[in-house]
């Protein structure tokens, strides 16, 4: 008797894999850069996937448009940062359901009440620039009412800084840094996020 073949069937994709594909496709569309534009604007409040994925396939297609689409996408997650501010400070006790626990822990909501009362600027900024869920620091900015200008502010110098950054490094040196950038990008904007607010701390305490 032959063997039979068995053959087993592919594990399909989950959720969050499956929308990161669609999210790529946008890339190759005409509408890219208003997918990137909303994007940015829905992660800044409750969506799971940074804009950073199709900023980057943006950029690589087109490396001369790389600020463009940097700016884009930071004037979308302004639009949602505003937006979120917005909800947190008038509707909170409303929407909190929607958002506690399916997106983010009511421990670590509550625990960003307390880092903003110790680093009110530099919390924003942290949350922009680096891996931080930025979601998290809009939503709870409103809720805790954190002056608006300096949440503002900070946002604009911490999301800028890094989507600008992203788009610098692929202008600059095209598709081979591609790999660099998943591999390497937050741990660099880490550490120097570390030594930037490390400095200001020395001269706080030291000077």
């Amino acid at each position: 008797m032959e063997n039979e073949t068995v053959e087993i069937p592919a594990k399909k994709p989950n959720v969050i894999r499956r929308v990161y594909d669609w999210i790529l496709g946008w890339a190759d569309s005409p509408w890219g850069p208003t997918a990137l534009f909303l994007l940015a604007l829905a992660e800044a409040s409750f969506f799971p996937i940074p804009p950073d994925v199709l900023l980057i396939a943006l950029c690589l297609g087109s490396p001369r448009r790389s600020f463009r689409y940097s700016a884009i996408c930071l004037a979308g997650t302004l639009a949602g940062a505003v937006i979120a501010y917005a909800l947190g400070f008038w509707a909170w006790n409303a929407i909190d359901h929607w958002f506690i626990p399916g997106i983010f822990s009511r421990e670590a909501f509550e625990s960003v009440a307390g880092i903003y009362e110790e680093w009110n600027f530099w919390a924003v900024f942290t949350a922009g620039f680096t891996p931080i869920p930025y979601k998290i620091f809009t939503l709870a900015a409103g809720v805790f009412h954190i002056h608006f200008g300096m949440f503002m502010l900070a946002s604009v110098i911490g999301r800028g800084m890094r989507f600008f950054l992203v788009g610098w490094l692929i202008w600059r040196f095209g598709t081979p840094i591609k790999s660099f950038i998943d591999r390497y990008l937050n741990l660099i904007v880490i550490a120097f996020t570390v030594v930037l607010i490390g400095g200001f701390l020395l001269i706080k305490y030291v000077c």
